[in-house]
């Protein structure tokens, strides 16, 4: 699957990612930090990667409709996180990419547990 990461998270997770066979891209390696919501998820949904992101504001599908994208996973980590917190969290979105496609749904994904939301189609 075509994927970018968001700013807020590191080299060790895009090479997970890659290594378990996606392709992979980055905010930071594109110039885009500090691009505002709005603009990283079109981005995305032109280039037609899914969203990786610890920004809780792409949690809203009444902001983000799933559907509109190819795809939004934000990992959730535990109050005053780890480096291996996160890795874990990256590793669980690799197990359920394997099996899952992201494309159309929001992924809440945290160590060992991943929630999907997917619209059901209608309006937010």
């Amino acid at each position: 699957m075509k994927l970018k990461l968001d700013e807020n998270l590191n080299e060790r997770g895009r090479a997970l990612l890659a290594g378990a066979g996606h392709e992979v891209s980055t905010a930071l390696s594109q110039g885009l930090q500090g691009t505002v919501d709005e603009a990283l998820i079109e981005i995305c949904r032109r280039e037609g990667r899914g969203l990786v992101t610890l920004d809780l504001d792409f949690a809203n599908p009444l902001r983000f409709r799933p559907a509109d994208y190819p795809g939004i996973a934000v990992l959730r980590l535990p109050k005053n996180p780890t480096a291996e917190d996160l890795l874990q969290a990256v590793r669980t979105l690799a197990r359920g990419l394997e099996a899952n496609p992201l494309t159309g749904k929001l992924w809440i994904v945290e160590k060992g547990r991943l929630r999907v939301y997917q619209d059901r189609g209608g309006d937010p």
